[in-house]
């Protein structure tokens, strides 16, 4: 195993790091229990491999805002505050792929807890892509 140290910082790859300002600003999270409420009794909903998506189109244009609901089914503590981890980071890399005012809870399925990250990606990436193109039809 290589100690990231040793490593040439040119050889990294270029992800931006945690102080690079490329996170999860709270714009762009989804917080109030209203909000969550209403996107689960008026919005859509996505299924994929590893987590449902519910989506709801939003008047202000402001683009996507995403939440996560991570329930105690899920596991213990450290295992839903890993998953969670795993799909706020994903859903900062492909986040710039979803362009549309809509609000979007992900709700992770048990086998979500040994997906490898890759898996997670594509799961979001799909549903981006149903999310937008619903929103886009409906768009006036």
């Amino acid at each position: 195993m290589v100690n990231v140290s040793e490593v040439a910082p040119e050889s990294l790859p270029d992800v931006p790091g945690p102080g690079s300002g490329a996170g999860f600003p709270r714009r762009v999270r989804l917080l109030r229990h209203t909000d969550f409420e209403r996107v689960y009794k008026q919005g859509k909903r996505y299924f994929a491999g590893h987590m449902t998506f519910f989506y709801l189109r939003r008047v202000e244009r402001n683009g996507p805002r995403v939440g996560f609901t991570v329930g105690k089914v899920l596991g213990t503590a450290v295992e839903r505050n890993r998953v969670r981890r795993r799909l706020r980071e994903a859903v900062r890399l492909h986040r710039p792929e979803l362009d549309a005012p809509v609000d979007v809870v992900i709700n992770p399925k048990k086998s979500a807890l040994k997906a490898d990250f890759l898996a997670l990606g594509s799961d979001i990436v799909r549903a981006f892509e149903v999310i937008g193109k619903s929103i886009s039809e409906k768009t006036p």
